[in-house]
């Protein structure tokens, strides 16, 4: 999906439900959260591209699980990471915190702390004409990520952040998930007209094997529960009734 004349973003789909985002250009290419190696070597070298940078939102192995070999392909690729994981993120030689700026691709990138889903997890941000998100594993398209390592008062502040942003911001997370998200919402709200559409959107999309994914933060405003939580009882039951959901 374009977002400037020059840059484009492209999806892999990885192992059961992943998705590697490839930001680019006409030279070079920043990675986020390579699950895999293969996919993106094939596509560096298919499209005659070099690889400038990794972006790691957090360690979980298929965030992880590719950057290992792109480093001995790319050895002077910079992998950014929180300054938190040394040691879950090996490989890391550009450690972050949140607030830190970044240039990449010609563009500043700000780094953005959502903590919830693990202790230290980094969203990474730039407020171009479309400003964009990749947000890991904290948000997903009418879902969230579930509360591994933090608490439900951490991941609600930092949706809360995620609010915060320009309407028009485009997000990129790492999972193909908004199916499910979607059975689940009407779980919960039955007559959801809202939801009903966007449910019958997205099976088109599935049937013509096209990515869900990114979603504008606009949109997901309106069919997100975690997002329209008002308080942080309310969010805490969402995230304990999604947890047990089947």
């Amino acid at each position: 999906m374009e977002f400037n004349k020059e840059q484009q973003i492209i999806g892999l789909r990885v192992l059961s439900d992943n998705v590697i985002w490839l930001w680019k250009n006409d030279k070079y290419v920043v990675v986020i959260d390579p699950a895999l190696s293969q996919p993106v070597k094939e596509y560096l070298k298919a499209n005659d591209l070099k690889l400038e940078a990794i972006l790691q939102t957090h360690h979980h192995s298929d965030h992880i699980g590719g950057t290992k070999e792109l480093i001995h392909e790319w050895p002077n690729v910079k992998v950014i990471a929180s300054a938190k994981e040394k040691d879950r993120i090996p490989f890391q030689n550009l450690s972050v915190k949140h607030g830190d700026k970044l240039k990449l691709l010609d563009e500043e990138v700000e780094v953005i702390e959502v903590i919830g889903h693990t202790r230290s997890h980094l969203a990474f941000y730039f407020n171009n004409e479309t400003p964009v998100l990749f947000v890991g594993d904290t948000l997903f398209s009418a879902g969230c990520g579930r509360v591994f390592e933090g608490t439900y008062k951490q991941m609600y502040n930092s949706l809360k952040k995620i609010k915060s942003l320009p309407k028009n911001t485009l997000i990129y997370c790492a999972h193909e998930y908004t199916k499910s998200n979607l059975l689940w919402a009407l779980d919960i709200e039955p007559e959801n007209q809202t939801l009903k559409k966007k449910l019958i959107e997205v099976k088109k999309k599935i049937a013509l094997k096209e990515l869900t994914i990114p979603f504008l933060l606009k949109e997901e405003l309106k069919i997100n529960l975690f997002l329209r939580a008002d308080n942080l009882k309310r969010f805490s039951y969402l995230r304990a009734n999604k947890d047990s959901w089947v």
